[in-house]
């Protein structure tokens, strides 16, 4: 199996020579096969949004290479990376207009433009289709602005709208964080659903290290800018919680113990 992104001893260091300077990567390499579908987890400041950053292009790594399907983009500009890498964020806000409907939105992620847009029959009813298949009767609502919707309702529609036209590799950066229980299990249930059918690559950040264990076939773990241990597999599928963190505190040196994994089990 082919990679679809490989990272070569990638770098990134925040106010370099004063003393607010941060390591946020270090020499941090691997590659991703088409297919993967990858969680990753680590305490706070590990690194994992920035890797997200330095993937999607917020940013320019200090060095080191960024391929995505064979083609060099380290130095492509992030507007440019958008069109091959779809990204979700822990805010339901980011990642829709509030102020265009649901078919705008839609229309919008489909190349179609947004506001005036002007559909075909059969272009509305394919969105209808796709809106269906989050079963939150939001088919019925086309019309509606996106900002009436609720957080998992509107978390539900940028994760379709980021897998529309399926990208090369789909960022999902604690997409759930921010829901209560229930949507967030019904967000988690539709991201397993579409990036199987659709055979997205994918990468997710989570703090609920049982979630970082039941999806996907392999598990980053991050601390210091780096992925120290990683799993997949059948070693993968027989780890629990409290063997994570075990191996986290070996490979680290250190105990895990931000709160906030712990409590997500």
């Amino acid at each position: 199996m082919s990679a679809i992104l490989v990272l070569d001893n990638i770098s990134k260091t925040f106010n370099p020579g004063t003393v607010d300077e941060k390591k946020a990567l270090t020499g941090l390499s691997l590659e991703i096969k088409r297919g993967d579908f990858i969680t990753i987890i680590g305490a706070n400041g590990a690194g994992k949004s920035t890797l997200f950053n330095a993937i999607s292009g917020v940013f320019l790594v200090d060095q080191g290479k960024i391929l995505l399907g064979g083609e060099d983009i380290t130095y492509t500009p992030e507007h440019i990376r958008s069109k091959q890498i779809g990204r979700l964020f822990q805010d339901p806000m980011r990642g829709s207009a509030p102020g265009m409907s649901i078919e705008e939105n839609l229309a919008l992620a489909a190349g179609k433009g947004g506001w005036f847009s002007t559909l075909s029959k059969i272009e509305k009813e394919r969105f209808r289709y796709r809106i269906a298949m989050l079963g939150m009767g939001l088919e019925n609502r086309m019309k509606m602005p996106v900002g009436l919707l609720s957080g998992g309702q509107r978390q539900a529609l940028t994760l379709m709208m980021a897998t529309f036209n399926p990208p090369k590799i789909l960022l999902l950066d604690e997409h759930t964080a921010a829901l209560d229980p229930k949507a967030a299990e019904k967000i988690l249930s539709l991201t397993r659903s579409i990036v199987e059918t659709e055979k997205i690559t994918c990468m997710m950040i989570t703090h609920n290290m049982q979630s970082a264990i039941d999806l996907g076939n392999r598990l980053f773990m991050m601390n210091a800018g780096n992925i120290i241990f990683e799993a997949s597999g059948r070693e993968k599928s027989s780890l629990t919680v409290d063997a994570l963190i075990r191996k986290f505190s070996e490979a680290a040196g250190a105990a895990l113990s931000t709160d906030r994994m712990l409590l997500n089990e």
